[in-house]
C-alpha cells in the first residue's frame, strides 16, 4: 500500500477499479494514496460523519446513495468513534465549502487528516445497481497522480479480502476504560417509555465488550441508568466476570464473526455465569456462534437508516439504522433461542432471545437515530431486566 504525505481536494483524477474489471472515474479528495476494501453501498440521507467513524466499516469502501456529501462539514460531537475506519469514500458531489453553525472543518480536511482517501464526481446511483447485482465485490481505490487502472484491477483481485480476517482486534481499544457520557442535547433524553435514569449512585454495572463500540451506544447505555467498563475485545470472561458486573454488553464490530473465534469461547463462558447479556450488531452474531448457531456473508449486506424490521411478538415495525454483511442462519439455531425480529425486505433474522434466560439481541443498530427513534426502548428493556434480576 503506497501513501503520499499530502491531501488534496478535488483537483486531481482518481479511479476506483473493482475486481470485476469495472472502473469509475473521478476526482479525488481526502488522503492521496491507493487503498483496497470491500465496497458497500450506504443509503442513508444524513449522518455521514457517524458512517465514516462507525468502527464496522473497518475494511471497506463506503459508497454514498444520497448524492451530496460534507454539506454540513464535521464537528467532534458527531464522532462515533476518535477517528474514521472505513477504506475509503464515494460520493457523487463532495461539498468543499460546508454551511453549518456546527461545523469545525470540511469534510475533505478531515479526511486528508486521518489519511482517508475520497473519489467524487462517481454515479452513485449506477455503482449501487451494479452491487446490488454483483455483491460486495473487492477493489482498489487510488488519488495518486499517474496511477494505471489496469494496475489497479490486478492489485484488487489480489487482494486477500475480509473473510475471516480478525478486523476486531484493529479497532477494539487496547485497555479497558470507565465511560460517564450520557447523551447530548442533539439525541432524546425520554421518549414514549417514561423518564431515563441518569448514571448515579445505585445505576447498574455493566461491562462492555468493545468489538468496535460507538460512543452513543455508551451513551445511550449511561442515560438509561448504567454505570459502564468497556473491555477489549480479547479480554478472558475471568476478568470481566471479576469486577462482578450486574449485566453484560456485547458490542457492534466490523468483520466476519468466524474471525473472532476468541470473542465466541468468552462468550460461551459468559452465558454459563447466567448474567443478563445484550448484544448488537457483531455482538449478535457472536452470541448465535456461541450458542451453536451459524452466519453467513450477504450479497451485499444491510447499511443503511431505513431497514424495516418487524417485531414478532407485537407486531410492531420499527424503522431502523444497520451496518452488517454478515447474518445469522436462522436454520442452525437450536430449540432453545428464539426469533423474535424479522427484516421485512428479506426475512432474515434480527433479533433473539433466550428462552430460558435474560439473554437477548439484535443484527440493527438501536442507538442510531435515522429520523426515528424507534429501537430505543431496547436499552430500557436491558436494564429493566438487570434491575428485576437484582432486586
Amino acid at each position: 500500500m503506497e501513501t503520499i504525505d499530502k491531501k488534496i481536494a478535488g483537483d486531481s483524477p482518481a479511479y476506483l477499479v473493482l475486481e470485476d474489471g469495472t472502473i469509475w472515474p473521478g476526482e479525488a479528495y481526502g488522503a492521496m494514496r491507493t487503498t483496497f476494501g470491500e465496497i458497500v453501498f450506504n443509503t442513508s440521507m444524513t449522518g455521514y460523519q457517524e458512517i465514516i467513524t462507525d468502527p464496522s466499516y473497518r475494511g471497506q469502501f463506503v459508497v454514498m446513495t444520497y448524492p451530496h456529501i460534507g454539506n454540513v462539514g464535521v464537528n467532534p460531537e458527531d464522532e462515533e468513534s476518535e477517528r474514521p475506519w472505513l477504506s475509503g469514500l464515494i460520493v457523487r458531489e463532495m461539498s468543499r465549502q460546508p454551511n453549518n453553525w456546527r461545523s469545525v472543518e470540511s469534510l475533505p480536511d478531515y479526511l486528508g487528516r486521518h489519511n482517508v482517501p475520497a473519489i467524487s464526481g462517481v454515479d452513485t446511483r449506477a455503482l449501487t445497481l451494479h452491487i446490488r447485482e454483483k455483491g460486495s465485490l473487492k477493489a482498489a481505490l487510488s488519488t495518486l497522480p499517474g496511477v494505471s487502472p489496469p494496475d489497479l484491477w490486478q492489485q484488487a483481485r489480489q487482494w486477500s479480502g475480509l473473510d475471516g480476517r480478525d478486523l476486531v482486534r484493529e479497532v477494539s481499544h487496547a485497555v479497558p476504560f470507565g465511560w460517564q457520557e450520557t447523551s447530548t442535547v442533539w439525541q432524546p433524553l425520554a421518549d414514549s417509555h417514561g423518564p431515563l435514569r441518569p448514571a448515579v449512585e445505585g445505576s447498574v454495572r455493566i461491562a462492555v465488550y468493545d468489538f468496535g463500540v460507538k460512543r452513543n451506544i455508551l451513551r445511550r447505555l449511561v442515560t438509561h441508568g448504567a454505570a459502564l467498563t468497556v473491555f477489549p475485545a480479547a479480554t478472558p470472561a475471568e476478568q470481566l466476570l471479576a469486577m462482578h458486573p450486574d449485566g453484560i454488553f456485547l458490542s457492534n464490530g466490523p468483520g466476519d464473526p468466524a474471525g473472532v473465534p476468541y470473542a465466541v469461547t468468552t462468550v460461551q463462558k459468559l452465558l454459563a455465569s447466567g448474567l443478563p447479556m445484550f448484544g448488537i450488531c457483531l455482538g449478535h452474531q457472536i452470541l448465535a456462534l456461541a450458542l451453536g448457531g451459524r452466519t453467513h456473508k450477504m450479497k451485499f449486506g444491510h447499511h443503511g437508516g431505513n431497514q424495516p424490521v418487524i417485531d414478532l411478538r407485537s407486531g410492531h415495525v420499527q424503522i431502523t439504522a444497520q451496518n452488517h454483511s454478515y447474518v445469522v442462519d436462522p436454520a442452525a439455531l437450536p430449540p432453545e433461542i428464539e426469533i423474535t425480529h424479522r427484516n421485512l425486505n428479506d426475512g432474515s433474522v434480527e433479533g433473539m432471545r433466550l428462552r430460558d434466560r435474560p439473554v437477548f439481541a439484535v443484527q440493527y443498530h438501536p442507538e442510531a437515530s435515522p429520523g426515528p427513534h424507534d429501537a430505543d426502548y431496547l436499552f430500557e428493556q436491558f436494564i429493566r431486566i438487570i434491575r428485576e434480576k437484582k432486586a
